[in-house]
C-alpha cells in the first residue's frame, strides 16, 4: 500500500517537503520538492510540473507564513516533472534567485522559458544557504544529467529519481546507473529524501536491494545466453526469464532486458549480432 504523503511536511528544522499535485504510475504520489535552509533566503530543490496552480499556491502560502524567499532553485535532472515548473516559480516569486542544474550535453538542455538564465553545476561543487550546505554528486543513469545532493550538516541525501521511496527506479543507461548506486552506497547516507515517495529512513538496505535486484536479473540473462549458446533477441529472453509475467507486459520487459544487454555489451560480456545477442565466450569472466 502506497504511503500517504501530505501536501506539506516539515521534516526537520531545515527542511520542508512540498508535494506537487501530479500523481501517476511514474510519479507515485507526485513529485517531492524541498525547501532547504533555516534563514530568510532558502533553496528550492526541484519545481514540479509546468503550471501546477495548486502547488504554486501552496508554495506562496509557505513563503508568506515563514517570511522567506528563494535564493537558489536546483533541478536534479531534465525531466518535466522536476524542471517544468521552474519558470512558474521564478516568475511568480520574482526575487532574483538563481537556477541551477548539471549540464545535459547529449542532447543539450533546452532554454528555460522567458529567457531565465540556467547556471550549470559541477560534480563536487557546494551550494549553501543559512543552515544548509549541499554537495553536488553527478549520478548519471536515470538521465545523463542526474545529480543527487548530500546535505553536509547531517549526511542525508536528496536522491532525485535515482532512488525512490517506494518501488524501483527506471533508467536510460544501466551501466552508469549501477555505478551511481555504488557511489551513493559509499556515501553511507543517514536517510534519503527521494524525488517520489516517502522518506527512506534506513537507506543502506534499500540501496543494496537496488543493486542486488539488477545483478540478479543480469545473472539470469547471462545464464540463459550461455546455456542456449545461440543468438537471441530481447523477446526470446523475455519468454524464458519472465515466464510468469503477463504477455501485455512483455514489451516493457524486453526494454528492461535491452538495458541490461547494453550494459553487458559495454563490459564485453555479450556480443551484438544485428538485432540479436549472444554470450561472449572469449571476453566474459563467467
Amino acid at each position: 500500500m502506497a504511503a500517504n504523503i501530505p501536501p506539506v511536511s516539515r521534516l526537520s528544522s531545515r527542511l520542508i517537503r512540498v508535494l506537487c499535485s501530479n500523481p501517476g504510475p511514474m510519479t507515485l504520489q507526485g513529485t517531492n520538492t524541498y525547501i532547504i535552509g533555516t534563514g530568510k533566503r532558502r533553496i528550492l530543490l526541484d519545481a514540479g510540473e509546468q503550471d501546477d496552480i495548486q502547488y504554486l499556491k501552496i508554495l506562496e502560502d509557505i513563503l508568506k507564513e515563514e517570511n522567506i524567499d528563494f535564493e537558489h532553485v536546483i533541478v536534479t535532472h531534465w525531466h518535466h516533472d522536476h524542471i517544468g515548473g521552474v519558470h512558474n516559480v521564478v516568475n511568480r516569486f520574482n526575487n532574483g534567485c538563481k537556477v541551477w542544474k548539471f549540464n545535459r550535453l547529449d542532447p543539450p538542455d533546452l532554454p528555460l522559458p522567458d529567457n531565465i538564465p540556467l547556471n550549470y553545476l559541477k560534480d563536487g561543487e557546494e551550494i549553501g544557504t543559512e543552515g544548509a550546505t549541499l554537495r553536488v554528486i553527478h549520478t548519471p543513469g536515470h538521465t545523463k544529467d542526474h545529480i543527487v545532493l548530500k546535505l553536509l550538516e547531517d549526511n542525508s541525501l536528496f536522491s532525485g529519481d535515482c532512488i525512490l521511496g517506494e518501488g524501483t527506479a527506471v533508467f536510460e543507461d544501466l551501466h552508469d546507473y549501477m555505478n551511481s548506486l555504488r557511489r551513493i552506497l559509499e556515501l553511507k547516507p543517514t536517510c534519503i529524501y527521494p524525488g517520489h515517495g516517502p522518506v527512506v529512513e534506513n537507506p543502506l538496505p534499500k540501496i543494496e536491494y537496488y543493486i542486488n535486484h539488477r545483478n540478479k536479473r543480469e545473472e539470469e540473462i547471462l545464464r540463459v545466453l550461455k546455456e542456449k549458446g545461440t543468438k537471441m533477441s530481447e523477446m526470446d529472453l523475455v519468454k524464458i526469464i519472465y515466464i510468469d509475467t503477463p504477455k501485455n507486459l512483455h514489451n516493457a520487459a524486453a526494454l528492461n532486458i535491452n538495458h541490461h544487454l547494453c550494459k553487458l555489451l559495454k563490459e564485453k560480456k555479450v556480443l551484438q549480432c544485428g538485432s540479436k545477442w549472444k554470450y561472449n565466450t572469449l571476453d566474459s569472466n563467467l
